[in-house]
């Protein structure tokens, strides 16, 4: 059933471990909830975080994929290093207690071809240019794909009215086009921010086509695509969350898209 939405949703509770906070039912979570729930179970009775994913690592992929990491404490990565920079050389992942690296680290077991991806591609950024104050406009994609991605196979006409947001057919004439398509979260701060729902947190959607509904399809399928030149092009189409259909009962009703400030019309320059 599609999770309610009302003023005041849950907050987080003090003393309890924020991994507590989870609903492991809501609709864009079940891609996620295998491995994802009992591992926040083992984090939640007291285990050390990157002690349990690195247990799940074994479990999910058996540890035979050559792009995955192994997770450590946040204490290992030396000062003064990059973050990326020690993953590439070291293939170990600094891993902080809570639910944005928890995510992270989820990400890595469903993804790992992709995050190996973002992380060769944020290396080979900062060979070129150094680590500057000022990103870039290659490196910014990049971390914007990997904090608040989505991926999403979905029909041409769907498509492209999302990239218009054209919202009157997104979630209205094309609604039905849902049931054909297939979305999945992917950034570790965009399913952070989804365990306190909000209408109006939004997915930055990179279109898998045609990739297939498998997980590990789509993985492989966009690891591929993914390069500094097709990322600084800024290939993403806006997507308020909530408004999925079946993901949020609210938007079982017409009205629920009439709030110009989370369904906000194409800025057309000029």
């Amino acid at each position: 059933m599609a999770p309610s939405l009302k003023a005041g949703s849950a907050v987080p509770q003090p003393g309890l471990d924020p991994l507590s906070g989870i609903d492991w039912h809501v609709p864009w979570l079940l891609p996620w909830r295998t491995f994802g729930e009992p591992t926040a179970q083992r984090i939640i009775a007291g285990r050390p975080q990157y002690e349990v994913l690195n247990e799940a690592v074994q479990v999910c992929l058996s540890g035979a994929n050559p792009a995955i990491v192994r997770f450590v404490p946040q204490s290992e990565l030396p000062a003064g290093a990059s973050y990326e920079s020690h993953i590439f050389h070291h293939h170990n992942c600094p891993t902080r207690d809570g639910l944005h690296d928890f995510f992270n680290g989820l990400a890595w077991l469903h993804f790992p071809l992709v995050k190996r991806r973002l992380n060769q591609l944020h290396v080979a950024q900062m060979n070129c240019t150094g680590i500057a104050p000022v990103r870039g406009p290659a490196r910014d994609a990049l971390t914007l794909f990997d904090e608040n991605a989505a991926m999403l196979r979905a029909p041409d006409e769907l498509w492209h009215a999302l990239q218009a947001k054209d919202w009157a057919r997104v979630f209205g004439d094309l609604r039905g086009h849902w049931a054909q398509s297939y979305l999945v979260l992917f950034g570790h701060a965009l399913l952070e921010k989804l365990v306190f729902p909000r209408k109006s947190i939004t997915a930055h959607v990179y279109r898998a086509y045609p990739a297939t509904d498998s997980i590990a399809d789509m993985d492989a399928w966009v690891a591929a695509s993914l390069d500094a030149e097709v990322l600084a092009a800024k290939p993403f189409a806006h997507l308020p969350v909530l408004g999925v259909p079946g993901w949020c009962a609210a938007n079982e009703v017409a009205a629920y898209y009439d709030d110009p400030f989370v369904f906000r019309k194409l800025h057309v320059a000029g």
